[in-house]
């Protein structure tokens, strides 16, 4: 791992998003609670939090942060169609949260994809990036 030792701990935050595309269909069974396994938009909302919670076991070489916020939000999006997927993370300490944001979307879509595949085969996971990052050294980025 890095040493960060030697870095000032200030307040950092990343937000990151990705999107699942799937059958308008589909969503609709999303919006309307009746999916098999169950409430899809909160499952996966849940799944994302505890992913970015979790990140340095998942991803070798990063920092274990205690996180001071994690929000996953999930919206139903009629142009993809599909489900639109964001995640903020927030700490302070001398390291970003780059990775935990975008763990946070990977696993939220990863949840939503598990709950709606015996529906439907060809779902799509698209476009997970960083979408902004404040703190530290390097300053504000916004793609």
């Amino acid at each position: 791992m890095v040493d960060v030792s030697e870095k000032p701990a200030t307040e950092r935050l990343a937000v990151a998003e990705g999107h699942v595309v799937m059958t308008r269909a589909t969503l609709d069974l999303i919006r309307s609670g009746n999916a098999k396994k169950g409430d899809v938009l909160g499952t996966a909302r849940i799944a994302g939090i505890m992913a970015a919670k979790r990140t340095s076991e998942l991803i070798p070489l990063c920092h274990p942060l205690a996180l001071s916020k994690v929000t996953v939000d999930i919206e139903p999006d009629d142009k993809l169609p599909g489900c639109l997927v964001r995640a903020a993370v927030k700490v302070t300490g001398p390291t970003g949260v780059e990775m935990e944001a975008l763990t946070a979307v990977s696993v939220a879509c990863l949840t939503i994809y598990d709950m709606i595949k015996a529906v439907e085969r060809g779902v799509r996971i698209e476009g997970i990036h960083l979408v902004e990052k404040k703190g530290g050294k390097s300053g504000h980025y916004r793609a």
